[in-house]
């Protein structure tokens, strides 16, 4: 039998510690084993990080995001990138979290250092596949991910 895990602001420091310390910016603890039907898990998050837009096809992949710590910006966009929605996930602010259907384009921008997201959705995990990722943006580490990543911390300011 396992033991309870607790989210409390030992994670959260350790988390963002180890994401200020990570070239992507950011660092993930898991709650589940890679096998489990459901995952579960906490993510460091810095300002530097570049989170590709993207998107969950299978009909299985909604995905529920919740800001724990911090301030985010979640940016959603149709099939030609053009952004269809937005919103700031701020943790005891007016907008905590989103629960996305599978299909939706959709990106995160970090608004304040040291934010701590939590993300839940079916396992096992996959990488993406060929119409998951979003043709109208750079991948992360690509030429233009600098600039993309600009374009898209502006959408909030």
């Amino acid at each position: 039998m396992s033991q309870p895990a607790f989210i409390d602001q030992s994670l959260f420091a350790g988390l963002a510690q180890k994401a200020a310390g990570s070239a992507r910016g950011r660092h993930h603890h898991n709650f589940h084993a890679m096998e489990d039907p459901c995952h579960r898990l906490a993510v460091g998050l810095q300002p530097s990080t570049y989170i590709a837009p993207h998107r969950h096809l299978s009909d299985d992949k909604a995905e529920t995001l919740l800001a724990l710590k911090g301030r985010l910006g979640l940016l959603m966009f149709d099939e030609q990138g053009v952004v269809t929605d937005k919103r700031v996930l701020e943790a005891g602010g007016d907008c905590l979290g989103v629960d996305l259907p599978p299909g939706i384009f959709h990106s995160l921008v970090v608004l304040e250092a040291d934010s701590i997201l939590f993300e839940c959705k079916a396992g096992p995990y996959r990488q993406l596949v060929e119409g998951e990722h979003a043709h109208w943006a750079p991948r992360e580490g690509a030429e233009g991910m600098a600039e993309y990543h600009a374009w898209m911390l502006a959408q909030f300011d």
